[in-house]
């Protein structure tokens, strides 16, 4: 059988196939397992595959291509217009099907293996961090119950915890004590966790070239650097340092019309866990600058003093995106905090 285009609705179990001929008519309309997709694929001849950029979708997009196909993701948001009628698993087939083959679409790139591996550890690190934080406000509302107040922070929750037991003898009954040791053993674990994983992170990072020369960007470290290199993959599937800030989130969103340009917030599109580490070391950035004396005459400086503290953190953010962008794109470049472009003065 001889297809130009294939689209795979992707799942569970049941994969739907929709796949055209070179005029562009229906020629395939199948449901696969599992188990039978790769069989069905590696009999056919390389044709041009669209998927959903979704779960497993990196894992079968790396399959299909080892079988000679050309394999490309699409987020979801841009495949939901061509699906015609109501959804359904052969619908939404035929509409990736259609949505590959348009010349002005736009696509995700495939991830290593490596990749998904490091991208699994932040994932994973950021669960136990969502844990840890939670357990800790367990711990306070409880205690607060009691009439016991402990300052903001994991460093004064634990040494209270250590010694409130012998403060509070006699005072809180003996079945409470009991499950607030068991509560602050749970957070301790949930605090190794942490530390054990970004200890990983820590270790990828010191062998990776890219994501060291990303850390000497002032408000990026090891986690956000190898988050970045990991994410990212090939920067030249980014046309400039605009477009993957785009992809980030960190340009503003526009409801213009009838020529008329209205920008409003950042669009807070793309993957959130990278644009929040931006900002966060874009804010750790505007904290120690405070305290400078040469602040005042620098591009920092100027913003701070017309702008909220917020606004130039997304900005100083958004300017290391570009930045990040283009130590990927040239290999043998550093950071250089002097560096001005040939067009600065023109």
């Amino acid at each position: 059988m001889k297809l130009s285009a294939c689209g795979i609705d992707l799942a569970k179990a049941v994969f739907q196939v929709h796949g055209v001929d070179l005029h562009g008519k229906p020629c395939l309309r199948r449901q696969l397992r599992r188990a039978e997709l790769l069989t069905f694929f590696v009999n056919l001849e390389p044709c041009l595959i669209g998927m959903e950029a979704c779960g497993s979708a990196h894992y079968w997009a790396r399959k299909l291509s080892e079988m000679g196909h050309t394999v490309k993701l699409m987020a979801p948001q841009f495949v939901k217009p061509y699906v015609k009628t109501n959804k359904n698993d052969a619908a939404d087939a035929e509409a990736i099907c259609e949505a590959v083959t348009r010349p002005n679409m736009r696509f995700v790139a495939i991830k290593t293996e490596h990749q998904q591996a490091l991208l699994a550890i932040h994932r994973a690190r950021q669960g136990f961090v969502k844990a840890r934080t939670a357990q800790a406000n367990q711990i306070r509302g409880l205690l607060a119950e009691f009439g016991i107040v402990i300052p903001k922070g994991l460093c004064n929750l634990g040494p209270r915890l250590a010694s409130l037991s012998d403060e509070s003898a006699g005072q809180l009954p003996g079945s409470f004590c009991s499950l607030l040791q068991r509560l602050a053993e749970n957070l301790k674990e949930l605090d190794r966790q942490v530390q054990d994983l970004e200890k990983e992170i820590q270790l990828w990072h010191a062998q990776n070239e890219a994501s060291r020369r990303l850390a000497e960007i002032p408000g990026i470290g090891p986690i956000t650097a190898s988050a970045l290199v990991a994410s990212i993959g090939d920067a030249r599937c980014f046309k400039n340092g605009r477009q993957l800030a785009a992809w980030i989130g960190l340009v503003p969103r526009q409801h213009s019309s009838g020529g008329k340009q209205v920008l409003l917030g950042i669009s807070k599109r793309g993957d959130g866990y990278l644009r929040a580490l931006l900002i966060h070391g874009a804010r750790a950035v505007l904290r120690h600058a405070e305290h400078k004396v040469e602040t005042a005459t620098s591009w920092l400086g100027h913003l701070l003093s017309r702008r909220h503290k917020n606004i130039a953190a997304v900005a100083l953010a958004n300017k290391n995106a570009r930045r990040v962008w283009a130590l990927l794109m040239h290999d043998e470049r550093r950071f250089r905090a002097d560096y001005v472009s040939a067009g600065a003065g023109t």
